[in-house]
């Protein structure tokens, strides 16, 4: 897997993107992309059939989510859960299934939040806004973990959002990130150019206007840990080669 797709299965929430000419466009390439999912699929995900476009993308987001899910259940206590770019809602649905936990996904995206609370009714410790990281929106509430999978990339300032979702964490919470490229400073103009092509062969390139390649040096300015690291021994040797960091981030 590549980063010359933009990954946009879960769209996040962002100002910029807070208006039905985004949702129209993202709506537009989800479909070229043949990435709209049927209830019937959402319920399932992250299994899906082997016949599917996009079932070995599924895969590393399986172990991905596995490997989040195993972590905070080892900490042995009720936590309070928040997906920021939820989409479709099925990452964050499986993560409400820890003992004791209570669960928010948000989204600004109207078209894949009402599918959320549709396909997920019936968890009652789950609850799906449609609403950005507002501090109004979400009542003041505190959270145990923050959850950016497949999203942090469509926030122009790395420093500004992480920074803005440590505010809303309880005290020993965190921060995870996953599901989402990192670049070396030398590596950013490339990675542009790639995602301009693509999204200009998908008839989109103003795409690239809320889509946004993050330094992994940014990160030094944060109480980060690499959780799980591609380009690690482990991970060589294991023939799967999944292709994205696991970040943990803390107050200091």
């Amino acid at each position: 897997m590549t980063d010359v797709h933009i990954n946009i299965t879960n769209k996040p929430v962002s100002a910029a993107s807070n208006n039905d000419a985004f949702e129209k466009m993202y709506v537009s390439i989800r479909e070229k992309e043949k990435r709209v999912y049927q209830d019937a699929e959402v319920v399932m995900l992250p299994n899906i059939s082997a016949s599917h476009t996009h079932y070995k993308e599924w895969l590393v987001r399986k172990r991905s989510v596995n490997r989040l899910f195993n972590y905070l259940e080892k900490k042995n206590k009720p936590l309070s859960i928040l997906e920021v770019g939820c989409g479709n809602g099925w990452l964050i649905a499986q993560l409400s299934t820890l003992p004791g936990s209570n669960a928010i996904g948000i989204d600004i995206n109207k078209i894949e939040i009402e599918q959320a609370k549709r396909v997920f009714s019936k968890k009652h410790n789950l609850e799906f806004l449609q609403t950005d990281l507002d501090k109004n929106n979400l009542k003041d509430k505190k959270f145990d973990a923050i959850i950016f999978a497949a999203s942090i990339s469509y926030f122009d300032s790395l420093e500004a959002i992480i920074s803005r979702a440590l505010s809303f964490l309880n005290k020993d919470g965190e921060v995870h990130v996953l599901d989402s490229f990192f670049y070396k400073k030398s590596e950013i103009d490339t990675a542009k150019k790639r995602a301009y092509d693509y999204c200009e062969s998908l008839g989109h390139v103003e795409m690239t206007e809320h889509y946004f390649h993050h330094c992994i040096d940014t990160l030094k300015n944060f109480n980060h840990k690499i959780l799980f690291n591609p380009l690690g021994f482990k991970n060589k040797l294991s023939g799967t080669r999944d292709p994205f960091p696991w970040i943990v981030i803390k107050n200091k």
